[in-house]
């Protein structure tokens, strides 16, 4: 293992999509939403356990689940959960994890990754880790994973990579363009081209080098976090944290620096990536029966095709004549959403909140 190298797991957002099964209470970093016997974010440390030493991790999460990491991740000490007062999006994030590294070892590289991906070949997921910090390193430049499409996806941002590779064979690559979420028309001219790769949001670079990039595209981040230096990895630095971080941009890595940026490159991957960032892509990787369905257990399914039900009781589900819908039964809440329509829970919550109250939230 490389001491000089460090893991930072982002694990402080609360997958709404996932409604009604993640909360704010128990966001679905924290779930085994697959269904393995493990959460999402256990999942991430055991992926990275095997290249990064426990003391090397570091988690960025809000406040209040700072508990829920130290229960999943127990290998780790309070001091490498780093608690943010109100969420602020990836870049503050960052900025906080390479000021704390900035103190601890300032020849750090930064390895960061979200808490709730899935990676089905994970011996060549951390060869593409490897291969990406080594180049970081060498290079002093940033590096981001990219994951070879298997169909025209709306749902994840690409980037598009210059065609010669930086040594002969490397599947390393200078990026050319990021593109957020394009419509099904473009992901699909993207895909065809074969010069775009899904965006992984996993970020490998020296801590020096990121923040550099801070000052040159985000000084005002840049001096917040700053202004605090002689406070980082003392007992202070929470109480510091708590007045600057409201005072942040809310601005996520990829539009604040990524896109802004010139030395970026992306390892080019294919190791079975998603980021299950909603029931549809859940049903995409879950196993099905012959008619298309993804069910849990004590279930009866008459004429219905293209389903996935989940419920966390033993009480008998019967479903009849349903197609392509998401059923989910969870604690006081039951959600009957066709699959095409998923979009819409963000709707359902607004609405929960401003009709009913926060407690179904």
């Amino acid at each position: 293992m490389n001491n000089n190298r460090y893991c930072i797991i982002m694990a402080g957002g609360v997958g709404s999509r996932f409604w009604p099964i993640s909360r704010r209470s128990t966001p679905k970093q924290f779930l085994d939403i697959l269904g393995t016997g493990k959460s999402f974010i256990r999942h991430t440390y055991e992926r990275f356990a095997r290249i990064i030493p426990p003391e090397n991790f570091l988690v960025v999460t809000n406040n209040s689940y700072k508990e829920q990491v130290l229960r999943h991740i127990p290998e780790i000490g309070e001091h490498q959960v780093l608690g943010e007062p109100v969420g602020r999006n990836t870049a503050p994030c960052i900025a906080y994890a390479a000021w704390r590294l900035k103190t601890v070892n300032p020849d750090a590289t930064m390895i960061v990754t979200p808490a709730d991906h899935l990676i089905l070949n994970e011996d060549e997921f951390r060869r593409a880790i490897v291969e990406a910090a080594e180049f970081a390193e060498n290079r002093r430049a940033m590096m981001t994973i990219g994951i070879r499409p298997n169909r025209p996806d709306t749902g994840y941002g690409y980037i598009q990579v210059d065609n010669r590779s930086e040594t002969d064979g490397s599947p390393i690559f200078k990026v050319k363009t990021f593109t957020e979420k394009p419509n099904l028309e473009l992901a699909r001219t993207f895909v065809e081209s074969g010069e775009f790769f899904w965006n992984s949001g996993i970020f490998i670079w020296k801590t020096e080098t990121i923040l550099e990039n801070f000052s040159a595209f985000l000084p005002d981040l840049q001096q917040t976090f700053g202004s605090i230096g002689a406070y980082y990895n003392t007992p202070q630095e929470q109480q510091h944290i708590e007045r600057i971080y409201p005072e942040c941009r809310n601005v996520s890595i990829d539009f604040g620096v990524m896109e802004k940026a010139h030395d970026v490159y992306v390892r080019c991957s294919d190791f079975g990536w998603s980021d299950i960032g909603t029931w549809g892509s859940l049903y995409q990787h879950s196993p099905k029966d012959e008619k298309g369905n993804v069910e849990s257990r004590f279930c009866m399914l008459y004429d219905t095709e293209g389903c996935i039900v989940k419920t966390d009781t033993d009480k008998l589900t019967v479903i009849e004549g349903l197609k392509d819908y998401i059923v989910v039964d969870h604690k006081d809440v039951l959600m009957i959403c066709p699959k095409a329509n998923e979009q819409n829970i963000k709707k359902f919550i607004d609405d929960t909140k401003f009709k009913i109250g926060d407690e179904f939230i």
